[in-house]
């Protein structure tokens, strides 16, 4: 399975000094269509529900080589699939680099989320040319991101190559789609001769 990154628009972010670095908002959002340029693409509700979130990580632009953020593992980061996606709260522990960042986000230059995932199963609808993700295998990470792919936009953030893979693959599935759907509307045909 490829691990994909999702890039999500933090809804009501708040930062709060109150109880130390806090941090909350949406790392995925349930039923909004994000664009892909060539396919579109849904989150279902029911998602998240049998999904591998055992040991969650908090980072920057999902970067390896930044020390993470937060982490559920030791508490510092928790989250909670509600009616709208899921939500994290994260209690930033008091580093330089979590200093910065949070003042990043309580000055809204950082506003935007993420998170990357692997998919257990999904669906397509070739002639809109959607995707809909029914169930997510693992959720790795989600991410304080500072540049989307489009901004406008909730779409995956891959690399160039990974991206055109994905696209070649879904525009071979949508033309066997078409060439079966042509099938049975022939049989169809014969049939009511």
């Amino acid at each position: 399975m490829e691990k994909a990154i999702k890039e999500i628009r933090l809804v009501d972010m708040r930062a709060s000094e109150e109880d130390g670095m806090i941090v909350e908002g949406y790392a995925a959002v349930f039923d909004t269509v994000t664009d892909l340029g060539w396919m579109k693409e849904v989150i279902d509700r029911h998602a998240f529900d049998n999904a591998d979130m055992s040991d969650i990580v908090m980072k920057y632009n999902h970067e390896d080589s930044v020390l993470p953020m937060a982490r559920t593992r030791g508490d510092s980061l928790q989250f909670n699939v509600d009616d709208h996606g899921l939500k994290i709260r994260a209690k930033l522990p008091d580093t330089s680099v979590n200093r910065d960042i949070y003042t990043l986000i309580k000055e809204g230059v950082l506003s935007k989320m993420s998170f990357a995932f692997t998919v257990k199963s999904d669906e397509y609808d070739y002639d809109t040319d959607t995707r809909k993700i029914l169930e997510f295998d693992k959720i790795f990470d989600v991410s304080v991101v500072d540049v989307p792919a489009y901004e406008t936009t909730e779409i995956y953030a891959r690399s160039k190559e990974k991206y055109e893979e994905e696209k070649r693959q879904y525009e071979e599935k949508k033309a066997e789609h078409k060439k079966l759907e042509l099938e049975k509307e022939k049989i169809k045909l014969m049939l009511s001769l």
